[in-house]
This record gives C-alpha cells, structure tokens and sequence, in this order.
C-alpha cells in the first residue's frame, strides 16, 4: 500500500473524494488520460513525456489504469504545497464545486472542504419527489433548492430516515422514528437511527457523526446522501431481481460474465444496447474493461439521450399503457445547452427528468448523469425477457440474507472496490486483505497482487492472493479454516468462502467488545452472561440460555436489554409479548432491530435474523448491545 505519511486524515479524505469523482464505476480506478488532462488544467509544469514518465514508474500494467494508491504516490512525487492546492484547486472548479473554510479539530490549521452546488440541487430536487405527500415532512419539505434548506431540513434526522426507507423499504421501523416535540436528545436519537441504519444497508459512514448532520456539514450531508441515494437507484440493477437484463447478452458472453458486471457497469451496457438499436454511434468495446471518459464524451451533446428516450419510450404495444411520443425536432438545436435543455423536456413526459440540468449534460457531470440514466432504466427498462436461449434458469439466484449482511458489513466499512457480488468481486481476495487490516492482522503488501491484472496469467495472480488470504487466516488471524484453500475463494465456493467471511466480521465484532473492555478477551459465554446480568439488575424477567434459545424469536430478551440499557426507551404499549404468531413476531424484530440502533448500537442483523433465531447474527446483535451498554457504565 502507498504511504500516506504526508497526508492528515481529512486531506485523505478529499483525496479520495476526487479520485471518486473520476473513478465512475466505482472499480478503483482511473484512466491516465484523466489524470493527465487535470495536471495540465492545474497549470502544472510537467509536458506530455514528463507525465508519461511519472505513470510509468509506478505499478500500473501498460493499460493506462491508476489506483488510489497510486494516484497518492503521484501526489507525494509533487512535492510542492502549492502544487497540491492548485490540483485540488481544479478538480473542484472542473466539477462546480463551491468551498467552504473550517477548522479541524484533529489539526489545528484550517481546513477547507467543498460540495458540488450541482449535487445539492439535484439531491434536493430528488427528496422533495419522493417526500412530498410524508405528513411527516411537511415542516421540511419542498426545500428551495437555490438556498441550503438542505442542510438545515436533515438536522433532526427525520429526513435522512425517510429517505433510508425510500431507497431500501422497511429498513427503519417507523415507530422508532422521533417526529413530535423534538429535543435536542430525541434529534440525537434520530440522528443515531439514521447513520446506522446508513451503515446497515451498506453505507460508508466512518467519520461521519450525529453532531456532523446536526450542524449540517455539507460535504458530509451530501456525501452521505449520494449513499442512501445510489443504493435506492442501484437495487433492482441486478440480474436476479430483473431477469429481463439477460438480453443485453451478447455472442460470445456467458451468462457467468454478466452476473459478475456492478449495476454501473450493466446501466452502460443497455445504455449501448438502445444506441446500436437506434442505429447510433455506440461505444466501442462495451465490456466491463470500458473506459468511462469515452462513454461521458458521447452523452455531453445529448443526442445519444434523444436516441436513448426514444427507444425506451412507451410504444403503446402493451396493454394499459399509452405510446409517449419523442418528440426529436431538438436535435437540430446549434447550442449544446439549449439542446440538452429540449431533451430534458422530453425526458420530463416521460416523468425522468430528475437529477441532472441542461449544464449538467453538456459538462458531463458523471455522478449526476450516472443517476439519471438509472432512474431512467428503472422506469422505462425497455427489455424483454429471452425465450428461445438456452440459459439456465436455475443458476440466477438472488443473495441470502446472509450474504446480503456481510456485503452490507464490507461496505459499510469502505473498502475498495465495493463489494456488488459477494463471491466473484472476492475472487482476487483484496477485499478480503481491507478486512484483515480493520481487524488488526497486518498484510504485507508486497505479497499482494494488485490489478490490473494481465489477460494471460491475471487468474493466477488472483489465485495468488487467495492463497495468502488463507495463510493470513491460518497462521496469523488464528482462524479455524480446515479445509479452505485459495482455490475456494478464487472460485467463489460458497459454503467455504461463508465460512472465512463470518469469522473476519466475528472477529470485528469481538474487537470492538474488547477495546471497550481495556483489552479483555470476550467470547459467546462472556456475553450471554452479561446480557442476563444486565436483564436481572434491570429487574426484567427475560433470560437467554445461548444465542439458540427459542425465546429469542420473540425479540423480547433484545428489547427488554435494549431499555435496561437506556431505561424507558421501549414503548412496551406497542408489542405483543405472549402467544406470538409469526407476524407479530416479526413486527416486534423489526421494532428491536430499529431500537438497537436508535440507542446508538451499529448492528447489521435483519429481523428476520431473531424470527429464525440464527446464532451467528443472533451473537452479534447482542455483542453489539453488550459494547453500547459497557459505554455507558
């Protein structure tokens, strides 16, 4: 891993921002093209051959990609602070970006952060769409989006919960959610609901606290919101959910390729798809290699979103739905804007217009025209389902519970690339080398192959790292992995691959127990004690034998620990405690697992998790309880 000693917390923070905005796929890189383009807009003295020259030295392949760390090598190689401003200078002024002064608490010199003004309208044009008949909005919503009501309205957190549920449905219950006479103690409460919640449903939100949304913070607020946002966006963006996507298949391409491809990666894949059908300039080489700029150069004169409306269009061939006619007499427009603003107009019949401006598409804004074209796709997907090819139906299979919690864990936790399918974007094992680093078990790096990886041999270089993944479980994480190997993980053995991934978020889990507890070791035995411990004091009769106990599938051991923690917390009014049936029992889960997080405890386990009293997910919501009461003493 590059060194990031010349850098504070938060420059590293903004350095990563700025690598994402160019970083389109979320893949974990960039292309040197893009890299170069802004050297020479920061007025840099460095020539074309001198550029080249700094590229080469680091460890990309010849293929013109850049990780982050590479990416930070390159910025220690500039030595000068001045240097440094102006690049980061430029990328904001590229991206619209206002700045904003403040002072660090972790430094004492200034700080400066930034926000994309764009985003800001978007995101609040977004929210007062989805929010406008919540009576429990009212006092916020619409919001101007010219001014930062923005940033006032997410305050008491009812709008960041609001808008959780909005893009992954039922992830807070809305009996947990403080809504009148609001103090500065419920807010803070809200405020808890909502970034762990955020957390829950995959958002990175390390070093975002309650006190950060309270005042505002719009680098943090939008940061956080573009999350919640992108994931509501992205969800039926997947194979399982929407068989329909397998026509994007193409000769040559197995069903296996496309279920590997993130919902960026598949948006621009059926972006393609309508062009070739419109008979228009397609990008070439429209694979899971393809490189983003080329694919933002076409959208910026918006003709390819005329062609793109009209073929995802209402044709009026389907029952009790009307043709909506495109109406492409725009596209004689000269100016590039007024353009952009007369396919807007027809992308507003087709109710799509949301997120991006006519300024927006003509400067190519990524993030902003990424959402367009997937709120685009989930309205208007345009595709039929394949009947005559020979697929395997079988093996297009959504993920677990399970499986969707550990990915949501990984996620939460930021590592890079982010995880969209469990099994093959561990393949390389980097994702897994992040987790070894959180759990405190050193990775030496050399040892790692990092992409890209070559065509010829690139498998073997996974399997590599898959192998040390094992030997760091074995030898140093003391993990009991009998019978994995590397090949296991490289080939996505499910069972096995569960098998390492659920000790990596145990062990997370134990750690976090142990940090609080001065270093004393914690095990399953240690926090089934203290839970009825803590129960007993409180004077409540619930008790819990193992974290198999039957009694738990009612959630009442979960919620009467929960208010012995924060003593009338639980509004016992609202649950059914005796003779449950399978829905008040789950009604009762989805109130505790909200409550956990509302008193501040970052659990990821699902409802569902206590209705079927799974041990594993059982252990770590009650861990997680355990490290918020130990807080309190």
């Amino acid at each position: 891993m590059a060194s990031t000693t010349h850098f504070s917390e938060e420059e590293m923070a903004e350095l990563q921002e700025a690598f994402s905005k160019v970083d389109i796929s979320g893949n974990g890189f960039i292309h040197a093209n893009d890299l170069t383009d802004v050297l020479k807009a920061a007025n840099l003295p460095l020539p074309g051959y001198k550029a080249r020259e700094l590229i080469q030295n680091l460890t990309t392949t010849g293929d013109g990609r850049i990780s982050f760390d590479e990416f930070i090598s390159i910025f220690q190689n500039l030595k000068s602070d001045d240097v440094a401003k102006s690049f980061r200078k430029q990328i904001n002024k590229k991206e619209g970006i206002c700045a904003i002064g403040g002072t660090s608490e972790q430094s004492s010199a200034g700080t400066q952060h930034s926000y994309s003004e764009e985003e800001k309208y978007a995101f609040v044009n977004w929210i007062n769409k989805a929010l406008e008949k919540d009576p429990d909005c009212k006092h916020v919503v619409p919001m101007n989006p010219e001014t930062d009501d923005l940033f006032q309205a997410v305050g008491d957190g009812i709008v960041l919960c609001k808008m959780i549920n909005f893009s992954v449905p039922d992830t807070i219950d809305e009996r947990t959610i403080n809504k009148k006479k609001l103090t500065p103690f419920t807010i803070q409460e809200n405020l808890n609901l909502a970034l762990n919640s955020a957390s829950a449903i995959g958002c990175h939100v390390v070093n975002i606290g309650a006190e950060d949304l309270k005042e505002g913070k719009p680098y943090l607020v939008l940061g956080l919101l573009w999350q919640v946002i992108k994931i509501g966006l992205f969800a039926d963006i997947e194979i399982s959910r929407n068989e329909a996507l397998i026509a994007l298949l193409r000769e040559g391409e197995s069903l296996e390729d496309l279920m590997k491809l993130s919902p960026e990666e598949l948006l621009l894949k059926w972006t393609n798809y309508h062009l070739e059908n419109a008979g228009y300039n397609k990008v070439n080489n429209f694979s899971s290699d393809i490189k983003q700029p080329d694919f933002y150069s076409i959208i910026k004169d918006s003709r390819a979103y005329y062609h793109l409306l009209n073929q995802v269009a209402p044709k009026g061939d389907e029952e009790g739905i009307p043709a909506i006619t495109i109406d492409m007499s725009g596209l004689r427009e000269k100016d590039d804007v007024q353009r952009a603003e007369c396919m807007l107009q027809q992308a507003e019949r087709l109710g799509c217009r949301q997120f991006v401006t006519a300024t927006d598409v003509v400067r190519g804004n990524p993030k902003l025209n990424l959402a367009f074209i997937a709120n685009l796709f989930n309205k208007y997907p345009a595709l039929h389902k394949p009947e005559n090819q020979d697929i395997d139906w079988n093996s297009i299979e959504g993920e677990t519970r399970e499986e969707r919690t550990f990915r949501n864990w990984m996620n939460s936790l930021g590592v890079n690339p982010r995880v969209n399918h469990l099994y093959s974007d561990l393949s390389d094992a980097l994702v897994i080398f992040q987790l070894y680093e959180k759990i405190k078990v050193p990775v030496d790096w050399n040892r790692v192959n990092k992409p890209p990886y070559p065509k010829l041999g690139g498998n073997m270089k996974k399997l590599e790292n898959c192998n040390y993944a094992v030997e760091l479980g074995k030898n140093q994480a003391k993990f009991s992995l009998v019978g994995i190997a590397g090949q296991d993980l490289n080939e996505g053995n499910r069972t096995l691959t569960l098998a390492l991934i659920w000790q990596l978020m145990r062990r997370y889990t134990l750690n976090i127990l142990e940090d609080i507890g001065g270093g004393e070791k914690v095990n399953d035995e240690i926090i089934v004690s203290w839970v009825n411990e803590t129960l007993t004091a409180a004077g409540k009769d619930s008790t819990i034998s193992s974290f198999k106990d039957s009694k738990i599938s009612t959630s009442m051991p979960v919620l009467d620990l929960i208010d012995a923690i924060q003593p009338g917390s639980i509004k016992y009014d609202l649950l059914k405690t005796e003779d449950l049936n399978d829905e008040e029992k789950l009604n009762n889960a989805k109130y505790a697992i909200s409550m956990a997080r509302k008193i501040g405890a970052r659990v990821y386990a699902l409802p569902e998790d206590l209705v079927e009293v799974k041990p594993k997910m059982v252990m770590t919501v009650f861990a997680c309880l355990m490290g918020k009461g130990m807080k309190k003493v």
